[in-house]
């Protein structure tokens, strides 16, 4: 079995960023971190220069009716400085509309205290692998 890049997803906010990552094979999603936005793309030169990345996916938000939410305005531009920092990386845009309440719900699920979940970076870490588990559950 050849090894592949990992796949990273972008939870992207306009303060904190939430990363997940796949394994080697990309099977499983993981949490990975979550890093200041002004912070992320010397984040993902530094992962980059470590890791084989095959892809990145980026949360797609969207209104119920299936507008764009207003933090488009800030991922379109991110997306555009990505594609000339990492050309050779595909960009995947993945539907995001119900991960943070998604990762609520799943931190709930698993018992933590409600201090944990009031932990925004975690909610973003965990809306970041429910991105990516998206994704690799419809490829």
């Amino acid at each position: 079995m050849s090894v592949m890049g990992r796949i990273l997803a972008l939870d992207f906010g306009r303060v904190r960023t939430g990363i997940a990552v796949t394994d080697e094979l990309q099977l499983i999603a993981s949490g990975l971190t979550t890093v200041s936005t002004c912070d992320l793309l010397a984040f993902l030169k530094t992962y980059t220069n470590t890791e084989t990345v095959d892809s990145f996916v980026v949360g797609l938000p969207k209104q119920m009716n299936n507008e764009p939410s207003e933090s488009e305005i800030l991922i379109v531009p991110f997306i555009t400085k990505m594609r000339k920092v990492f050309p050779q990386i595909a960009i995947i845009r993945v539907d995001e509309r119900f991960t943070s309440k998604m990762a609520v719900q799943s931190m709930i699920d698993t018992g933590l205290k409600k201090k944990h979940r009031r932990n925004k970076a975690l909610v973003d870490e965990i809306s970041a692998t429910i991105i990516l588990q998206t994704f690799l559950n419809t490829r």
